[in-house]
């Protein structure tokens, strides 16, 4: 799952975002409104994090108000000093999901980012299942007709992907961005998404699966069980 973490304090912003990055979440950096909404309004992400106060110019809220004329079903949790209940309240009001009232526990900021991203893509359930697929995010762990499936991270990734966007078509650079962050922008070609598309595939045809990966000539790729 790829997020944009708001947040203008170093020290804090770099605690947040190596945790998360343990937690298998491929994470990018705003500190300044300017950069925050230049990421926000030009990129898509499963879910922004974002501090209220920000340096350059304009807020949080302003960030929150772009993205959510852009994408309303964007999922957004914003982080705030404990003094500061009316912008929270205001971010409620612009859309937002979630608040935590700094400082919060990371364990707690990491369960409110999954339970938002579990009601957000995937109905509110704790597992996700697709006709014989089984994922369990808690585990990273996916079985396709009840036996384990050996996936590296990307290949678990993109699966993610794929099904929080089932019968979307998603175009190679989505791609490439959702598993890749900043440094989608440096790749020459897609052979990187190609590979791990073919990979990911095989492995599950392999198991019993029906094919569900369809290209779609010249843009990208769909996962769907619709002809």
């Amino acid at each position: 799952m790829k997020i944009l973490l708001i947040e203008d304090e170093p020290e804090l912003a770099i605690s947040i975002s190596d945790f998360l990055k343990v937690e298998s979440y491929l994470v990018e950096l705003a500190s300044d409104f300017p950069t925050a909404h230049e990421k926000a309004v030009v990129y898509e992400y499963d879910c922004l994090i974002v501090d209220i106060n920000l340096p350059g110019g304009g807020t949080g809220l302003d960030v929150i108000r772009a993205l959510k004329e852009l994408r309303p079903e964007a999922a957004v949790i914003i982080i705030s000093a404990r003094n500061a209940l009316d912008d929270r309240i205001a971010g409620l009001d612009l859309g937002a999901d979630d608040y935590l009232t700094k400082p919060f526990y990371l364990p707690e900021l990491n369960a409110r980012l999954k339970a938002l991203l579990r009601r957000r893509y995937f109905g509110g359930s704790s597992d996700i299942v697709f006709h014989e697929i089984k994922v369990i995010p808690t585990h990273r762990s996916v079985y396709v007709n009840e036996t384990l499936l050996d996936l590296t991270p990307k290949e678990y990734d993109l699966l993610l992907y794929f099904l929080a966007n089932q019968h979307r078509v998603l175009h190679r650079e989505s791609i490439a961005e959702h598993l890749l962050g900043d440094d989608a922008d440096q790749m020459d070609d897609f052979n990187f998404i190609y590979s791990h598309i073919k990979n990911l595939r095989k492995k599950l045809i392999d198991r019993g699966c029906l094919d569900y990966v369809k290209a779609v000539y010249g843009i990208g790729y769909k996962f769907t069980d619709k002809k």
